[in-house]
């Protein structure tokens, strides 16, 4: 297998790795809630999870039904 004749110099290595930059997250305000997010992922508000302006999980019934169910 070929073999490199000379050592590649370090400044060599960092030229290619210039294109690798950090990037800042984008973040979104929600419309039906007003709350900031991150973009492309669901957010908690208020014991619900909303995914692009649904109510995606809702956690109020469920705790509802748990303490309906303990008082009979």
């Amino acid at each position: 297998m070929p073999n490199p004749k000379r050592r590649h110099s370090q400044q060599r290595s960092a030229k290619r790795r210039t294109h690798y930059k950090a990037t800042a997250e984008t973040w979104s305000v929600d419309a039906t809630t007003g709350e900031s997010h991150l973009r492309h992922r669901a957010h908690w508000v208020e014991g619900k999870l909303y995914y692009r302006g649904n109510v995606i999980v809702d956690k109020a019934p469920a705790a509802a039904a748990s303490e309906s169910g303990s008082a009979e």
